[in-house]
């Protein structure tokens, strides 16, 4: 059958054949398997299927039909209430269906850790575009509900200079916040500090990869990606008690 590339893969290949996903396996792709098959068993729909290997040895993934926000303009797109509390949910049932397993081991949870509308799938059963699953697993491991929650809230919301009204994009926290529900932060100064931390981390890991000659995270930094986390870092730094108005609200 012939191979159709997907679209919207910065660091990975990724192809389409027939009704499944081929792509070369992640450094930690048997953690990955073991969960996927964890939320196979759980009946959740918000993931796709590890289906074994093929003959090239790259895993074979169900394709999950919809929209991928892949674009900037298409992350614009979605960026309404109720798609943000639609990717709160998802991200929640995911917490609530990792927690006390072995997976999550010491910690809270099992974490997605790249959440962003790239990485989404949404569809549109008459009431807009909505998420329905997640791709993208190679960064998942175990982490705290507050982690994944603060990198949605930075991704979902881009948060940074395209925002002229922090206090607004506070409001929009708020939501997303209220649709994940208790016990992911009991302050919400927690919340807009771990986003603060993962902007943090994200430049300094492609930094560092990047000195060592990882080509993706190289391409990374040479498109201007460090600068704009960069930035996104001093303007949430620097708005971060308009920000946190609107989550107090």
């Amino acid at each position: 059958m012939p191979e159709i590339p997907l679209e919207g893969g910065f660091v990975t290949r990724v192809v389409r054949v027939g009704d499944t996903v081929r792509r070369v396996p992640a450094e930690r792709s048997g953690f990955v398997h073991a969960l996927l098959e964890h939320l196979r068993e759980h009946s959740w729909p918000g993931a796709p299927r590890f289906l074994g290997f093929d003959a090239q040895g790259r895993e074979v993934l169900s394709f999950l039909p919809g929209h991928v926000a892949w674009r900037p303009e298409d992350a614009v797109a979605v960026r309404t209430f109720d798609a943000l509390r639609g990717v709160a949910r998802l991200v929640r049932e995911l917490h609530d269906l990792t927690a006390g397993t072995p997976l999550a081991g010491a910690s809270e949870v099992v974490c997605h850790n790249d959440l962003a509308p790239k990485n989404t799938v949404y569809r549109d059963s008459g009431a807009g575009l909505l998420p329905v699953a997640f791709v993208d697993w190679d960064l998942v491991g175990p982490g705290e509900r507050i982690h994944d929650l603060a990198h949605v809230c930075w991704q979902y919301l881009d948060l940074g200079p395209g925002w002229t009204d922090a206090e607004a994009a506070g409001e929009m926290l708020h939501e997303m916040v209220g649709a994940y529900g208790p016990g992911a932060c009991e302050d919400p100064a927690d919340l807009v500090d771990t986003v603060l931390w993962w902007q943090d981390r994200c430049r300094r890991g492609i930094e560092e990869a990047a000195r060592r000659g990882h080509p993706a995270m190289i391409h990374l930094r040479e498109t201007g990606v460090v600068r704009e986390i960069e930035e996104a870092h001093a303007w949430t730094l620097h708005h971060r008690e308009a920000l946190l108005r609107g989550l107090r609200r």
